[in-house]
C-alpha cells in the first residue's frame, strides 16, 4: 500500500492558463509569485500551498478539483 507522502499530484494549470490567454509571467504577476514558480507547478516539480492553489483557481475561474488531482498509477 502506498503511503500518503508518496501520492503524486497532477494539474491542468497550463491548459487553464492558456484558455485565459495568460502567459506564465502574466499569471505569476496576478498571483503574486514568480514566473519560475508557475513553470515548476505546470511541470509537476513544485506543489503549491493551498493558499496559492485557491488564488490560482480564482484567477483562472476554476475549482481546485479542475486544476489539481491525484495522479493515477501508471
Amino acid at each position: 500500500m502506498t503511503g500518503m507522502h508518496d501520492i503524486k499530484i497532477d494539474n491542468s494549470l497550463k491548459l487553464a492558463r492558456v484558455e485565459k490567454s495568460l502567459t506564465q509571467s502574466g499569471l505569476a504577476e496576478l498571483a503574486g509569485v514568480t514566473r519560475q514558480t508557475i513553470g515548476l507547478i505546470e511541470a509537476g516539480k513544485y506543489n503549491p500551498t493551498l493558499k496559492l492553489c485557491l488564488i490560482l483557481g480564482l484567477i483562472l475561474d476554476k475549482s481546485l478539483e479542475e486544476l489539481f488531482r491525484i495522479k493515477e498509477d501508471e
